[in-house]
């Protein structure tokens, strides 16, 4: 036996023992680590890309719905009174049919006045503007009536005594109150 200790052999699977072994290894870690870095780097760069992508088209559609809503906005307004214009033509008709009329008496330019008169009534209850107009003895209400003076009266106190003008709403907004007298508290 020799007096020189032996060294336990290594297998192959172990580390490697020289110092250009243990670089070479150390180089391999670090290209693999550069190489799942890039490969991680390109897969962040397509998922931002895409991203991107969808994040354009979905503010573009964004953008288009907003204009198309603001084009129909802009076209109701514009066409909104169509229909009423429509309702208010033949009423305009029968004033001008009524002026073409040089020797009419008194009582035929009240009948063709009448008569205009329940065309334009009828043309506004189709286009659901509603007269306001209450009977005496009904309760005074602030929200269709207004009050121009208020009156000693036998009725009870807040309740409409005469309308001077009718008012009108539509579509249960009020376009303008009735104008009326009120029962004085007694």
């Amino acid at each position: 036996m020799s007096d020189t200790p032996s060294t336990p052999s290594t297998p192959a699977t172990d580390a490697p023992q020289s110092p250009e072994e243990i670089l070479a290894a150390a180089a391999a870690n670090e290209v693999d680590a550069l190489t799942a870095a890039q490969a991680e780097l390109a897969t962040l760069k397509a998922k931002s890309a895409e991203l991107a992508d969808q994040f354009l088209r979905a503010k573009a559609e964004a953008e288009n719905a907003r204009r198309r809503a603001e084009d129909e906005i802009s076209k109701a307004r514009k066409f909104a009174v169509e229909s009423f214009a429509e309702s208010m033509l033949p009423v305009a008709d029968s004033l001008e049919a009524g002026l073409v009329i040089k020797d009419a008496t008194p009582e035929q330019i009240r009948e063709g006045a009448q008569a205009t008169l329940r065309q334009l009534v009828a043309a506004l209850e189709r286009n659901k503007v509603i007269a306001i107009a209450p009977a005496a003895g009904t309760k005074f209400d602030p929200h269709q009536h207004q009050a121009i003076s208020v009156v000693p009266s036998e009725q009870e106190a807040n309740t409409v005594v005469n309308v001077l003008q009718k008012g009108y709403s539509i579509a249960d907004r009020v376009l303008r109150p009735a104008l009326v007298t009120v029962s004085a508290p007694k």
